[in-house]
This record gives structure tokens, sequence and C-alpha cells, in this order.
């Protein structure tokens, strides 16, 4: 169990005896998925209580796993070629990312797809008949929430969770007035060059460490 998991399950308030364990976790009370992504694990809960647990694969460096908070919210079932037999859709704003079964199933416990978690074919039509649209999946990657483990340049065109933070933090900063949805599209460049031009940084379209640091996003624990 990593750190971070263990405080979203382990949370006690002071009160514990006049507060359910859900609540003083802030866990769901129904099924609800956590996906570890350095693990290679996927874990379905109800409630506290572990139900199942698999081992996926999950995206490459180039092309990662959206980190972040979301909802199945569209299904398919039958013959899906590369895709298995299941396929679970994610609302993920930057991109069509899923849960699915695999023709390659060599590649699970990896870093080996586009960004979508993959399953064996049966471990994925198991999953796919005990959640619904709705389930709450939760992507957690490293320490450092969307950041994950490292900093990432970002170029226009990027769709990711480390443009969703930027954006994120442009927005607080007064910089940005869009709502995150991780794509380094024409109004994230317009933001970054007027941060750039305020922060006193050379005029670039990318976000590079010392944007990183002048906007305040750093690596701690």
């Amino acid at each position: 169990m990593t750190a971070a998991l263990a405080m979203v399950l382990c949370l006690a308030g002071a009160h514990a005896e006049k507060i359910s364990p859900h609540e003083r976790a802030n866990v769901p009370s129904g099924s609800w998925i956590w996906i570890d992504v350095p693990q290679k694990s996927l874990t379905l809960y109800e409630g506290t209580q572990v139900k199942k647990r698999y081992v996926i694969a999950t995206g490459t460096w180039q092309t990662p796993s959206p980190i972040g908070t979301y909802t199945i919210t569209h299904r398919f079932s039958g013959e899906l070629g590369g895709f298995g037999t299941r396929f679970l859709g994610l609302n993920v704003p930057w991109g069509q990312f899923g849960i699915h079964g695999t023709n390659k199933p060599g590649s699970i416990g990896s870093n080996a797809s586009h960004g979508c978690i993959r399953m064996h074919v049966k471990d994925s039509e198991e999953l796919y008949g005990l959640v619904g649209n709705g389930t709450k999946v939760v992507l957690a990657g490293g320490p450092y929430g969307l950041l994950d483990s490292s900093l990432r340049e970002l170029h226009p065109g990027d769709r990711n969770s480390h443009v969703a933070a930027v954006q994120a933090r442009l927005l607080q900063l007064g910089y940005g007035y869009q709502w995150p949805d991780g794509i380094y599209g024409q109004a994230t460049q317009q933001a970054v060059s007027r941060a750039r031009k305020a922060l006193g940084l050379a005029q670039k379209d990318c976000v590079d460490a010392a944007f990183y640091r002048a906007i305040g996003l750093i690596l701690f624990e």
C-alpha cells in the first residue's frame, strides 16, 4: 500500500466515534477504483474494503496515463480488437482514456500503453461486470500529485496532467483564464506568455524548469 493510499484510507478525526470511517477518510461508501500507476495495480474497493486487485499495464513516458480523479462515463463490450472485449471509458478532459483488455498480455505489468489502463482480458471482463457508470476512479502516480514523480518540459500541443497542473497554477496567479483541461492550446500559450513577461523570463512557448520555479510549482514531499 502506498503512503498516499494509506492516508486516504486511514485518516482519523479527533471525534472518530461520532463520524463514520467513510466520512473521516472522504472515501466513497460504494464501489470505487484505485489505480497505482508505479505499482501497476488496480484495486476495486467497496468503501474501505478491498474486493478485487488486478495487475495492469499503464502508459509510457511519452504517452503517460492521466493522473487524477475521474469517473467511468461510458462502456463498450464485444470484440474490440487490441482492446480485448471490454472498455470502461473515463471522463479525462484531454483525451479518450479508459480501462480495457488487451491482445498483448505480455505487456501487463509494464509501461506499455498510450495512456489507457490495460488488463488481462478475463480480468477486464470481470471488472466490467462489477462496476457501473458513475464509478469513481483515482489514478495515482508519484508523490507529487498531478506532477507525478518529476517535472516535464511542456510544449504547445501537449496533453497531460502536468499541463493541467500548470493551468491551475496560472489561473490561481491571475495569468490564465482557462479552466484546467490538460491541453496546451492557444489559451495556455497566451497565459504562459503573460506569465513569462510579468516574471522577467525569456519569451518562449515552452514550460521549462525556470518557469516551473517562477510560478512556484516545485517538487516536495
